[in-house]
């Protein structure tokens, strides 16, 4: 039985979490998970892989505690669970994880790892890990250093203690709270925009911006690289063209910048 409900829609892969009763990572759900990005990493008419959750209480509960023990089962699980958590970060596609309940320990680091995650006011997040004598073990601890600091993090670490979507939002946790009367047009909005990109445009933002966290100059060179790669392409000459045609440049960006590049978009589709 599956435990990941999968729909296609237009450039937008959605996968719905489903593993009753409180969406806990077990190896069942870790395996169809992997093996869903495998495909979609594969797929050139996806461009974004939405997370979301049948469980009106539960993103997800966490990792499975009947994984973690030292049999060769437990250590195979465990290490999926790592490898899952490598491939959705390095997923080719954007990304992104919608929570409307808990997301604690794993599930709190499968958020992380997802490219952008909206919370709404239902949303919780949480790595209490400490509470059953373990460390986390998805990066969780890794990722609440990088996003907030020394201090920051060891609190939040030594004490497990839950997050709203609002206060996750301001830690870097999640990249920003919605209120889930507004989350579909929210995302809409952002759907709009970002399922009219190609599918390298995404892979290579995403590029710049992970090798720039890890090394600045590496970020540099990657993205002059990409710069001028791109200069060089007809394709980026004609829109430049077209830009400059409708008002680029000129008085016009002052207060109408986005309608230059409606006109332009029109100038190009014509």
């Amino acid at each position: 039985m599956s435990v990941l409900d999968i729909a296609k829609e237009t450039g937008v892969t959605t996968a719905v979490l489903n593993n009753p009763p409180a969406n806990v990572l077990t190896i069942d759900l870790i395996n169809e998970i992997n093996q869903f990005l495998a495909s979609v990493d594969k797929d050139p008419d996806t461009k974004v892989v939405i997370f979301k959750s049948a469980n009106p209480l539960f993103f997800s509960a966490h990792f499975d505690l009947n994984l973690i023990n030292g049999t060769s089962d437990g250590q195979a699980g465990c290490m999926a669970f790592s490898q899952m958590i490598k491939r959705l970060k390095q997923l080719k596609p954007l990304s992104i994880a919608i929570v409307d309940g808990c997301a604690r320990g794993g599930g709190d680091e499968f958020v992380m790892a997802c490219d952008l995650s909206f919370g709404t006011e239902n949303a919780v997040f949480a790595q209490p890990e400490i509470g059953v004598n373990i460390p986390t073990g998805g990066q969780g601890g890794v990722q609440y250093a990088r996003r907030m600091g020394r201090s920051k993090a060891l609190q939040s670490l030594l004490t497990g203690r839950d997050h709203s979507a609002q206060e996750a939002e301001r830690l870097n946790i999640i990249t920003k709270y919605v209120p889930k009367a507004e989350m579909d047009r929210f995302l809409n909005d952002q759907l709009a925009i970002i399922n009219g990109l190609d599918l390298r445009d995404i892979a290579m933002y995403k590029a710049i911006v992970a090798t720039s966290i890890l090394d600045e100059e590496a970020g540099v060179e990657l993205e002059l690289k990409y710069f001028l790669d791109r200069a060089r392409e007809e394709k980026s000459q004609t829109i430049f063209k077209a830009f400059l045609n409708n008002g680029g440049q000129t008085e016009r960006e002052a207060t109408d910048f986005m309608g230059i590049f409606a006109d332009t978009v029109a100038e190009l589709s014509r």
